[in-house]
């Protein structure tokens, strides 16, 4: 497979869009693997962290054209822009945990060190540590399939003492300077997660990076699979949808907040990218959810 040819996905086999207003996904190995025929073909995410824990059974990697078996239970970190593919047997008992950008941001903020656990590739045995490990991430998915009072708060928190772990794991490890294009994107998604709300030009954030526009533009659709500004606008709607989904403000005071100087142009951003408007999303959200 060709590096050009590599598909950038948010979940595997889904399109480009982030399908829930959570800053996570949780899910057994099993859900989306037996779908697939147990085999995860190579693709990659732009912005999006993976933790892929396998308990028991086999799993056999490929990480940027590396292949690896797992016969013991281990913990994966798979970055951003992080080419990875996986076998599993049939028999394979785990969870796939996958991090929007803004809580990974967030957590390394909270953390505290100079290691990027969640920004560097990391296989990690679990060890003695492994049913601790396992009752970490069934917690999170139990956390994550049910509605209960304060739950972002407790899968972050659940999500934070695996973060802790592993970055305890990372401190006795050496990482590899990131090729130069993968940097600029890193920086790039900063800056996104840091003025979203500006809506700054991408000429200037171009500039700040010591790039050219077209070099930006370039780097992004090769890793993240779009143009800046569309990358841009990603963040945005993510916020947008949270607002929509556990605030009651208005449209107006969403565009405001969103730093959208009109909200027809608010409305017209969310239709185009998302296919239908705030309201409408916001009246699907009410239909789905049950009535307690």
């Amino acid at each position: 497979m060709t590096k050009t040819a590599i598909p950038v996905f948010k979940l595997y086999g889904e399109n480009q869009q982030w399908p829930t207003p959570d800053l996570l996904h949780c899910e057994t190995i099993s859900r989306r693997s037996r779908e697939y025929q147990w085999e995860i073909q190579p693709h990659r995410h732009a912005d999006l962290c993976q933790l892929l824990y396998v308990h028991k059974g086999q799993a056999e990697l490929e990480i940027e054209g590396q292949r690896s078996t797992l016969n013991e239970a281990t913990l994966q970190v798979l970055p951003p822009l992080c080419v990875h593919g996986f076998r599993f047997s049939e028999d394979v008992e785990g969870y796939v945990v996958t991090l929007a950008a803004p809580l990974v941001s967030h957590l390394q903020t909270q953390l505290g060190t100079t290691v990027d656990g969640l920004q560097a590739l990391g296989n990690y045995p679990a060890g003695k540590d492994s049913d601790y490990l396992n009752s970490q991430f069934a917690r999170l998915q139990d956390e994550y399939a049910d509605e209960q009072p304060a739950r972002d708060m407790m899968m972050h928190a659940l999500v934070s003492v695996l973060l802790v772990w592993i970055s305890r794991q990372a401190l006795q490890r050496r990482h590899p300077r990131a090729p130069r294009g993968r940097e600029y994107f890193r920086k790039f998604t900063q800056l996104v997660e840091q003025h979203y709300r500006e809506h700054p030009k991408i000429e200037d954030l171009a500039h700040k990076l010591g790039i050219s526009v077209s070099h930006l533009n370039g780097t992004c659709r090769e890793l993240g699979g779009q143009p800046a500004l569309q990358i841009m606008h990603d963040r945005q709607l993510l916020e947008a949808k949270r607002l929509l989904t556990y605030t009651s403000m208005t449209i107006n005071e969403m565009s405001e907040v969103l730093g959208f100087s009109d909200p027809t142009n608010f409305s017209r951003l969310f239709r185009r990218r998302v296919g239908f408007s705030p309201k409408a999303f916001r009246e699907q959200l009410k239909a789905e959810t049950p009535q307690r």
